[in-house]
């Protein structure tokens, strides 16, 4: 069995996607009709950037997004389709159009607001994040919910938790953690407490905005961040959706889920390889194949095999 996963904020890098556009006219169709959607350059920021202007919010997640659906696309195109998928915080967006459930369009006119208010939040209200390595996600919780202002962001492996908050609430919590057992406390470099109550207006202006579009059919179920469950229902995933701005991502426990489904073989569809590497630390046994779609070759493998 087969899952597609879908890489968020973070993944990012100067060079992304470049060889695929050189490559395949269908990723031109889509980094070329994204410059006119966003009205932005957002291939030549991609491919030359330069870095410090790539990993601003309002390029860095419709460019991952872009990035992803138009390998999603490459793949669809020789009906390489997976059982099950999930996307990682923003990544569920481009899970959400490889399922049929939103058009390339609406997916990116979302994920462009998503970026916007969310900047807007991280401007009013400056906070950071920090991921904390050697304690499990309850342990991080218990330590947390004693101190104001920040909280759980981001549950990505079993030793691997990311907090969220005001960046001296997120500073004395890693005190905490690490008087408390955990192995390393190591301050992200992000513009805000992503996936945090600081992003409760992001959060409400969203709805407004997701409940007035029309969602499609699953062609297969999404794993929902919110609760690392599969979702098959467009008005369930559209709650979801905004849910997930001020919640953490239960990456973990999704990954769990999908392998008790029954999927050996995971693809990380889109740029870097952030998620494979979460995998890695955590999927043991030959029974497990993980691989990320990213550039050319690694992309030729996978469909030549499949179709040759």
């Amino acid at each position: 069995m087969r899952a597609f996963l879908f890489p968020g904020q973070a993944s990012q890098y100067v060079g992304m996607a470049a060889d695929l556009y050189s490559e395949f006219e269908i990723v031109r169709e889509y980094f070329d009709k994204a410059d006119d959607i966003l009205n932005m350059d957002l291939k030549r920021t991609c491919f030359n950037g330069p870095d410090e202007k790539l990993v601003r919010t309002e390029y860095t997640q419709p460019a991952i997004f872009v990035h992803s659906v138009a390998v999603d696309a490459i793949l669809r195109k020789v009906g390489f389709r997976p059982q099950l998928a999930a996307g990682h915080s923003l990544g569920e967006y481009s899970a959400l159009v490889s399922a049929g459930v939103l058009s390339f369009e609406d997916g990116l006119k979302t994920v462009k607001l998503r970026s916007q208010l969310m900047q807007k939040c991280c401007d009013e209200y400056p906070g950071t994040m920090a991921a904390i390595v050697g304690l499990s996600y309850d342990k991080v919780k218990d330590v947390v919910n004693d101190i104001d202002g920040v909280v759980p962001a981001n549950y990505n492996s079993p030793e691997q938790v990311a907090i969220s908050g005001f960046t001296h609430s997120v500073e004395t919590a890693c005190d905490k953690l690490k008087e408390t057992g955990a192995k390393r406390a190591i301050m992200l470099a992000v513009s805000g407490a992503y996936h945090s109550p600081q992003m409760q207006y992001a959060k409400e202006k969203m709805a407004e905005y997701i409940n007035s579009l029309e969602f499609g059919k699953f062609d297969f179920p999404v794993i929902a961040n919110v609760t690392a469950e599969a979702v098959d229902n467009p008005a369930k995933i559209k709650s979801l959706l905004c849910e997930q701005i001020i919640s953490p991502v239960l990456w973990y426990p999704s990954i769990l889920l999908m392998m008790k489904k029954g999927v050996r073989e995971f693809y990380e569809v889109g740029p870097g390889k952030v998620l494979k590497g979460l995998l890695k630390r955590f999927l043991k046994g030959e029974q497990y194949s993980i691989f990320n779609l990213d550039k050319v070759e690694q992309v030729n493998i996978v469909i030549g095999a499949e179709v040759g």
